[in-house]
């Protein structure tokens, strides 16, 4: 268990958070959530010792690891993807020592009943079940196991990660730190620099996790589908939930409307009782009556409503201009670089009004897809031809970085400003939440989402018909993101989009193509029925037919088998949370009779007995525990 005791921080002089108090369970799931600048990254930097605060105690339970990736890194690996993941396995040298030496101990010592032996024996259980869960004599196939599980290919195992972009160099750093499974987990934004499928894959990964784990995301998806729990950064406060956070959503709103209706009333009693004051202060008669609701006012608690942001961006697309009715046609086309054909005869027909996303694993060309409608990449093959009347808006991935770090806010956008748009500069990114004051800042010094949002900014200078957005939602808040969505869905030109962001996508496209293994695979319907019904996240082949839609009976078998192992795969889920549980009573029941064993005090023989019953009992649960996690992570 993790300890947090009334724990404060500040920041430029002023509270970031004070006086907080919760406990981190062995097995929570946690999510963190808060507006950007509460506190969240913070906290993880204390919870994992990179951190010191202010004042307040934080206790880590004796023995237990913390384990912490955090949202940005400068990775320093200069081996191989292997082996620098293999590097997660340092510590088992020291954990076999450790255990070859408790072993001895153990086989000297006769004092069976004493608390000393007790800790001995449960230290023993700990280390062996570290061991047991970093992989032992099976370092390289789980390392490799996790590797491929986060988007590596084998062919990648013995590639130096320098010559791997940021993004993949991240994953790295998130495999070696799944491989050395410590008791807490701590994931500042761990799906940034993963896709859809990897996402899907650390999500099954996460559910049968044996220690805690405490993440902040701004991916509502993925908190839904881990958290149990959702602790609140706000005003300086925590708010503890005991639920995911879409119920975490509905009962923070309850409890603010509630503070609301507190609030109202307070104020009606406060000013009743202050027109009694008023009425009879000069009363002698009174005077009794009036010195009483006095103090009845000075001992009264003043009733506060969390502080709540109301900024937020606030903007629609221009109206699309006419275009004609075919706005995007290529015809065998094909992409390689060097030896590396990322895809090849591609056909691919887009009809003005269209909204479809482009989904798949990174690396497997969504982006260069992208930048070839674009007209960023001329070299492939086949043929590609924009209709007639089409203009092009395009949000690269990187298009944040693209920025001139030495402009001004205004200053980049005056630049590209024509016409009658140039008086309303500042309008325009007002509505994206710069001020008067931050028109003169240089783009260098805004943050992530600062300078997401003026790129952002930037789309509406132009009207466009054929709307490109590679990763939009990066570095934007849930409240950014579902405003960006809301425009989108009002947009009435042709919307391309590549995201991993499933909240994001779900309701948003109408048409998708998945990008894997060289072949563009077209589906009808939306990211949800996608997840359903296709094989994403299988090893099976992709129908060579690139964009040939799925007829309707195989269709319906895709989606009746992926129903029955969606099924089978949460029986074996429910089977590990069951066994989790048989295991949490029984050491309940251990830990119930250490404290009387601590005492000293004699115990009847029927004690022991039962003692060491509920200890066989443990151990056999925990074997059966061990078979149903290797049967999850199997399947």
């Amino acid at each position: 268990m993790i300890s947090v005791n009334n724990l404060s921080v500040q920041f430029t002089g002023t509270d970031l958070f004070s006086g907080v108090t919760f406990n981190i369970g062995d097995r929570d799931r946690i999510g963190l959530v808060g507006m950007n600048g509460a506190g969240k990254s913070t906290l993880l930097k204390i919870l994992c010792g990179w951190q010191e605060p202010e004042s307040g105690t934080l206790v880590v339970a004796a023995g237990q690891t913390v384990g912490y990736l955090p949202q940005e890194m400068v990775p320093d690996a200069i081996g191989t993807v292997i082996d620098e993941a293999l590097t997660a396995f340092s510590e088992l040298d020291e954990l076999e020592h450790e255990q070859e030496r408790l072993t001895a101990e153990i086989a000297e010592r006769t004092d069976y009943e004493s608390a000393e032996y007790t800790r001995l024996l449960e230290r023993h259980n700990e280390v062996t079940e570290h061991l047991a869960l970093l992989g032992g004599g099976r370092r390289r196939e789980a390392a490799e196991k996790v590797l491929l599980g986060l988007g590596f290919k084998h062919e990648d195992f013995d590639r130096p990660v320098s010559v791997f972009s940021g993004g993949w160099q991240m994953r790295v750093e998130l495999a070696k730190l799944l491989l050395r499974h410590p008791d807490f987990l701590l994931l500042d934004e761990p799906t940034n620099h993963l896709d859809i499928v990897s996402i899907q894959w650390l999500e099954n990964y996460l559910a049968s996790y044996t220690g805690a784990v405490v993440l902040v995301s701004h991916d509502r998806t993925f908190l839904d589908n881990i958290t149990t729990r959702t602790i609140e950064i706000t005003a300086g406060r925590i708010y503890d939930y005991r639920c995911p956070y879409s119920e975490y959503v509905v009962q923070m709103q309850e409890r603010r409307a509630s503070q609301m209706a507190q609030l109202t009333n307070q104020q009606r009693q406060v000013a009743q009782i202050e027109a009694f004051i008023e009425r009879f202060r000069y009363k002698a008669t009174k005077a009794k009556q009036v010195q009483s609701r006095v103090k009845m006012l000075e001992r009264m608690d003043k009733i506060s409503v969390d502080e709540v942001s109301t900024e937020s961006i606030h903007f629609q697309f221009p109206p699309a201009p006419h275009s004609g009715k075919i706005v995007v046609e290529a015809q065998h086309l094909g992409k390689a670089y060097g030896d590396n054909q990322v895809f090849d005869n591609v056909d691919l027909l887009l009809t003005a009004g269209k909204k479809v996303a482009f989904v798949g694993r990174n690396g497997e060309g969504k982006s260069t897809m992208a930048k070839i409608i674009v007209g960023d990449i001329n070299d492939y093959t086949g043929t590609l031809r924009l209709g007639a009347g089409v203009v092009l808006g395009y949000y690269a991935q990187n298009q944040a970085a693209m920025l001139n770090l030495d402009r001004t806010v205004f200053e980049t956008i005056d630049d590209i400003a024509l016409g009658d748009i140039r008086p309303k500069i500042r309008n325009i990114l007002g509505r994206f939440l710069f001020g008067d004051d931050d028109m003169d800042k240089k783009v260098r010094v805004l943050s992530g989402g600062e300078k997401a949002r003026l790129a952002l900014a930037k789309l509406l200078l132009t009207p466009c018909n054929l709307l490109i957005l590679d990763e939009p939602t990066n570095h934007l808040d849930m409240n950014s993101k579902d405003i960006l969505k809301n425009a989108l869905l009002q947009y009435t030109g042709t919307l391309v989009v590549v995201s991993h962001d499933r909240d994001f996508l779900n309701g948003l496209t109408d048409e998708l193509y998945e990008f894997r293994d060289g072949a563009v695979h077209e589906f009808k319907g939306d990211i949800m029925e996608f997840l359903e019904t296709s094989s994403l996240t299988s090893d099976a082949v992709v129908s060579s037919s690139a964009t040939k839609v799925k007829d309707n009976t195989a269709s319906k078998q895709a989606y009746e088998q992926s129903k029955e192992r969606e099924r089978e795969r949460r029986k074996l889920q429910n089977t590990v949370a069951q066994k989790e549980k048989e295991i949490e009573d029984l050491e309940t029941l251990i830990a119930a009779k250490d404290e009387l064993l601590a005492t000293g005090q004699p115990q009847e023989t029927a004690f022991y007995k039962e003692y060491e019953q509920l200890k066989q009992q443990l151990e056999q649960k925990m074997s059966e525990w061990e078979d149903a996690v290797v049967a999850v992570e199997s399947f």
